[in-house]
């Protein structure tokens, strides 16, 4: 009898209490094996990053120019634009992990989520403050974004639309997902391209005064390559002839109307939504205000999202909470400027007068360049 008593009291029963707890412990444990296999999937579909800082030093500025409609000749800012933006896609990659860990829960208990082609696409221009724009917006609930600049529609056609459609995060219903890629806007091919994926892409296109955009865009190259020509020696086709020359891509991203009119072939202006560099960071919360409008989108990014910082002279980003840290863009962001002999920046001015005049008419509003 005594040794019956003994074996039934060695035979513990676990408490509902404690059979609670195990479930929780395995719940937690299986999300954190999740938020492991997610993050590891999410860097293996990061658009070429370890190669792109091979191949494209060796070489690649002649693939990347074949499908761009500025142009060989002359043309020292090839690639500049993905050598800056590379500390960006760095950045952004560490940014998205970050969502992406604060999102996992929700991903795993709605499997209703899947990746989907763009409704929406920042498609220019460089050093316009495409940047700034997308950061602003991933505020959005509503807004799923790759942070790095996929590059699809003018270098990785190729690849197809399933390579592309991987490079997309998750999106439930309801929620737009978007990306942005400045050297869209100027490359011939890209407009058909985007029409074919789907006619109905709402496109963004951040727009600066020319003058100014191509004096950031040789900032950024001489950043790289301190021992360039000057601005002013670039800006002409010979030092003699005072003619400006357009094959510089620096020169001739700001032609702004004459890229719009190709895009026009295919798109109706409806569908193409103009923002103002300007205002983009004298009225960040008005200019993104007027985006979310266009994507459909109810106003969730507002004024108490931004913090003026005068040392980089833009908006840098907070959370609505009071004790919230203001986030700023990459040091890459708000250089300095050099000093351009007076008389350039006026034959410039007077260069882009008819092609801004253009502009304003195709766009119906005047930017206030000249």
């Amino acid at each position: 009898m005594e040794y019956s008593l003994i074996l039934h009291s060695l035979h513990v029963v676990p408490s509902p209490h404690v059979k609670n707890k195990l479930f929780v412990f395995c719940i937690m444990l299986s999300l954190w094996v999740y938020m492991i296999y997610c993050c590891v999937g999410y860097c293996s579909t990061m658009p070429n990053l370890a190669y792109g800082s091979v191949n494209r030093a060796e070489g690649d500025a002649d693939g990347d120019n074949r499908g761009s409609s500025l142009g060989a000749s002359r043309d020292l800012l090839n690639n500049e634009s993905d050598l800056d933006s590379r500390g960006d896609e760095w950045e952004e990659t560490r940014a998205d992990a970050k969502a992406l860990g604060d999102n996992v829960m929700s991903s795993f208990l709605n499997e209703s989520e899947s990746k989907k082609l763009p409704q929406a696409i920042i498609i220019g221009v460089k050093k316009g403050g495409t940047r700034a724009l997308l950061e602003f917006l991933r505020l959005h609930p509503d807004i799923r974004a790759v942070g790095a600049e996929p590059h699809f529609f003018d270098r990785n056609y190729d690849k197809g639309l399933e390579w592309y459609r991987e490079l997309m995060p998750k999106s439930a219903e309801g929620q737009l997902t978007m990306e942005k890629t400045p050297s869209y806007y100027v490359t011939k091919e890209v407009p058909s391209r985007i029409y074919t994926m789907s006619k109905d892409t709402k496109l963004i296109v951040v727009v600066r005064d020319p003058v100014t955009r191509a004096i950031s865009d040789y900032t950024q190259t001489r950043s790289k390559k301190p021992d360039i020509p000057s601005f002013e020696s670039l800006t002409f086709k010979n030092a003699s002839s005072g003619l400006i020359d357009t094959a510089w891509s620096a020169v001739q991203i700001g032609m702004y109307a004459k890229h719009l009119e190709r895009w026009l072939q295919y798109f109706p202006m409806g569908q193409l939504l103009f923002v103002s560099g300007e205002r983009l960071i004298s009225d960040p919360a008005g200019e993104v205000a007027r985006v979310q409008d266009f994507l459909g989108l109810r106003r969730v990014v507002t004024e108490e999202h931004f913090h003026f910082n005068p040392a980089k002279g833009f908006p840098c980003l907070k959370r609505p909470e009071a004790n919230s840290k203001p986030h700023c863009l990459g040091k890459t962001k708000g250089r300095t400027h050099p000093n351009i002999d007076p008389e350039v920046v006026q034959r410039l001015r007077d260069f882009y007068k008819p092609f801004n005049s253009r502009f304003y008419q195709l766009t119906g509003h005047d930017f206030g360049w000249d």
